[in-house]
C-alpha cells in the first residue's frame, strides 16, 4: 500500500501537518501482522475518534470531519482495522456548527471526539451535537446509523464525556452553548437507554464546558472561563469561538444524584481549564469530595494552549464548605484514564499520556521521547513505558483482564511511527508498564492523532 505521508508546505497550518494530517480515504485490512501476542482474552473492538478533514482542510483541529478507527481483536488474534468517516448531515457540505446568529444546530457537527457503548448502542461523540449511532456487531463495518435523541427526549447537545456508573449503570451526561440561558444541561439515561433526568443548570454564560465530575452520590460540573465570543464565531475563517476572561471566575458545582432537580452547590477555585477529568470519589460517607483531573493555568483565545497540563487534586468538604486544591505531579500530560469500571469510585491507579507533540503542544523540547505514566493515587509513585524518540501514543484505555475492577489489565493505544509514516496498536500490561508491549499490532497505515477512544468487548 502506497503511503500517505504528507509533505506539507509551510502555508499549512500545523494541525493538518505530519500526523495531525488527514488520510484521505477508507480502508479494510485483514490479516495483520503481530509481534509478540494479544492476549486471547481481548475479544471485541478497541475504537478510537478523531478529527479527519473529509475535505483536507479544516480551522481547527477541533472542527475536523470524525473518522472512528478500529481494530477488531478475537482470541488471541488481529483480525482487521478499518477506518470509517462519522456521516453526520455536514459531512459533505462541510457547514458550520453555528449559525450566523450564533445558535447550535444539534445535527450540524463533525462527530470527531469520542466512541462510547450504552445500552447495546455504540455512539460517536463531539460536544455540540447530538450522538450519532455506529454499527458495532461482529462483522459490521462501522457504518453511521444516524443520529441518537434518546426517542426525542434530547434537546441538547451531548458531551463527549459521558459517564457510565458502575453501580447503577446510568449513564450522566449534560449539553451546553446556545446565546440564551439555560447554558448548561445535565441529562441522566438509566441502564435501558431512556433519558430520565432533563435539568437546567444555572450558570451565568456560555462557557466552554467539555469534561465533569461523577463520584456515587454527586455530579459535579466545572464552571470555567473559557467564555463564547460571538465574533469568532461568526468568523468566516471559522476555529473555536472562546476566548479567555480574566473576570468570568471559575467554580465547581455539587449536585446530589438522589435529588437531581435540586439545588447545585457551587465552590470557587483558582482561575484554571480542566479539559479532562481523571476521576472522582468521595470520603466520610460521602461529605467529602475528592477530584482528579489535568489542569491548564489558563488558555489562550480559540481554545489553544500555551502551558502543558499537570495532574491536580480538589477537595470539597461539603460539611463545612470548604475546599483545597493542590498539584500532585509536575509530569506533563493528558489524556487521563481509570478502569471505567471504577469511575466515581476510590480507583488506586490512573493513567495519562505525555507526548511530546511540537505542532501543538508546548512539551519540553528537550525530552523527544513520549511516555504513559501509570499513577498510584494511593502510593504517590508513579510507573512509565517510554517510547522511542519518533513513536508517538495517543489515549490509552485500560482493557480489564477478569471480572475484578482494579483488577489485571492492558493498555491500548494507537502509536505513529515517524520513521515509518504508519501506526500501530500497542497493548501494555497495566501491571508491568515498563516492560515491552505485550503484543504490537502492525498496520500497513497510519492513524492520524486523534482524540478518545475504548475498548468494548463482545459481552
Amino acid at each position: 500500500m502506497s503511503t500517505d505521508r504528507a509533505s506539507a508546505p509551510p502555508s499549512v497550518p500545523p494541525h493538518l501537518a505530519g500526523n495531525f494530517a488527514p488520510v484521505p480515504d477508507e480502508v479494510t485490512v485483514t490479516e495483520l501482522a503481530v509481534t509478540g501476542a494479544v492476549p486471547p482474552e481481548l475479544t471485541g473492538w478497541y475504537l478510537r475518534n478523531g478529527p479527519n478533514p473529509h475535505q483536507a482542510a479544516s480551522a481547527h483541529w477541533y472542527t475536523g470531519d470524525g473518522m472512528v478507527h478500529g481494530i477488531r481483536l478475537e482470541g488471541g488474534r488481529a483480525v482487521s482495522y478499518r477506518n470509517r468517516w462519522v456521516r453526520t448531515p455536514t459531512f459533505e457540505t462541510g457547514a458550520s456548527v453555528y449559525g450566523p446568529d450564533g445558535t447550535m444546530n444539534l445535527a450540524n457537527a463533525k462527530a470527531n471526539t469520542h466512541v462510547v457503548r450504552h445500552a447495546g448502542r455504540t455512539l460517536a461523540l463531539v460536544e455540540t451535537s447530538l450522538p450519532y449511532e455506529l454499527s458495532c456487531a461482529p462483522g459490521t463495518e462501522l457504518d453511521t446509523l444516524g443520529a441518537h435523541d434518546f426517542g426525542g427526549r434530547l434537546h441538547t447537545p451531548m458531551t463527549a464525556h459521558p459517564k457510565t456508573c458502575p453501580d447503577t449503570g446510568e449513564l450522566h451526561f449534560f449539553g451546553y452553548g446556545g446565546l440564551r440561558p439555560p447554558y448548561l444541561t445535565y441529562h441522566r439515561a438509566d441502564a435501558t437507554g431512556e433519558l430520565t433526568v432533563s435539568r437546567p443548570v444555572d450558570v451565568p454564560g456560555h462557557t466552554m464546558t467539555h469534561d465533569f465530575h461523577l463520584t456515587r452520590h454527586h455530579v459535579v460540573f466545572m464552571d470555567l472561563p473559557a467564555v463564547f465570543s460571538m465574533e469568532r464565531a461568526v468568523d468566516p475563517a471559522g476555529g473555536m469561538p472562546y476566548v479567555w476572561s480574566d473576570t468570568y471566575g471559575a467554580r465547581l458545582g455539587v449536585l446530589r444524584r438522589d435529588d437531581p432537580y435540586g439545588a447545585v452547590r457551587w465552590f470557587a477555585i483558582e482561575p484554571c481549564y480542566v479539559f479532562h477529568t481523571l476521576n472522582a470519589h468521595e470520603e466520610d460517607d460521602g461529605r467529602r469530595l475528592v477530584l482528579l483531573g489535568m489542569r491548564y493555568p489558563k488558555l489562550e483565545d480559540g481554545a489553544l494552549v500555551s502551558s502543558p497540563a499537570v495532574l491536580w487534586r480538589w477537595t470539597i468538604d461539603l460539611t463545612t464548605g470548604s475546599l483545597t486544591e493542590e498539584q500532585l505531579d509536575d509530569r506533563p500530560g493528558e489524556f487521563p484514564r481509570v478502569d471505567d469500571r471504577l469511575t466515581g469510585l476510590d480507583a488506586r491507579f490512573g493513567h495519562a499520556t505525555a507526548a511530546p507533540l511540537p505542532e501543538l503542544s508546548p512539551y519540553d523540547p528537550t525530552e523527544p521521547r513520549a511516555a504513559i505514566h501509570r499513577y498510584d493515587l494511593r502510593g504517590s509513585t508513579v510507573a512509565s513505558h517510554w517510547f522511542a524518540p519518533g513513536r508517538q501514543p495517543g489515549e490509552a484505555a485500560f482493557a480489564p483482564a477478569d471480572d475484578r475492577p482494579g483488577g489485571p489489565g492492558w493498555l491500548i493505544t494507537f502509536v505513529y511511527d515517524a520513521a515509518t509514516d504508519r501506526s500501530d496498536l500497542v497493548i501494555l500490561d497495566a501491571d508491568r508498564l515498563a516492560a515491552d508491549p505485550v503484543a504490537t499490532v502492525h498496520l500497513p497505515r497510519r492513524v492520524p492523532a486523534g482524540f478518545h477512544g475504548n475498548w468494548l468487548p463482545d459481552d
